[in-house]
């Protein structure tokens, strides 16, 4: 039960799907967040400090509410790839992970506030692409654009095809929103789950 409002500060039918997991009831706020990343920051820091200020961004609008913010980062050899908006950078994107290894990065904020307090951490989770053909990668497009999600691969989806193998604590940290992590950061706010 919760006697305090909870907000998913995401407007991503993805979060909200996973979110709506834990049988909580919430509601979603669009942050209004630049996500350009800053001189010297690393993927760790650019997916936690977004997940903060998604957060941050919305509280004054819900001054009693414990705040969600998360964000994603994805990362090849230590390089972000980020979400490719257009085909040609889909494809770009796809075929440099073709074969190889991506880091999915998810940073996750559990905001109160009320007094600004905050628990910060960032989930990691690995995916290995198989080998993708030019023709694969066309046909995957055509089905799936997925423009709007990290890395490409929307791994829910049609994009599990994509993929050889998963390495993680939580897969639900693959699709943007790390459900056992959040759960003992509820917890931790004294929000009894389930």
């Amino acid at each position: 039960m919760m006697n305090r409002p909870l907000v998913l500060a995401s407007t991503s039918p993805y979060r909200r799907a996973l979110l709506e997991r834990l049988g909580l009831p919430f509601t979603c706020a669009a942050p209004q967040v630049d996500e350009r990343r800053l001189a010297d920051e690393s993927p760790t820091e650019l997916a936690t400090r977004l997940a903060r200020a998604k957060a941050e961004a919305v509280a004054a609008a819900h001054p009693q509410a414990l705040i969600i913010g998360s964000d994603q980062v994805a990362v090849i050899d230590g390089e972000i790839t980020g979400k490719p908006g257009s085909r040609e950078r889909a494809e770009e994107q796809l075929r440099r992970a073709s074969g190889r290894c991506s880091e999915l990065l998810t940073g996750l904020c559990l905001l109160d506030a009320r007094d600004g307090s905050f628990q910060l951490d960032c989930v990691p989770f690995r995916v290995h692409f198989r080998r993708l053909d030019d023709a694969t990668i066309a046909r995957y497009l055509d089905r799936e654009q997925p423009y709007d999600c990290a890395g490409a691969c929307k791994a829910e989806g049609l994009g599990v095809t994509l993929l050889e193998r998963f390495e993680g604590d939580d897969p639900n940290a693959l699709i943007g929103l790390p459900l056992i992590r959040l759960v003992t950061m509820l917890q931790t706010a004294g929000v009894k789950i389930p």
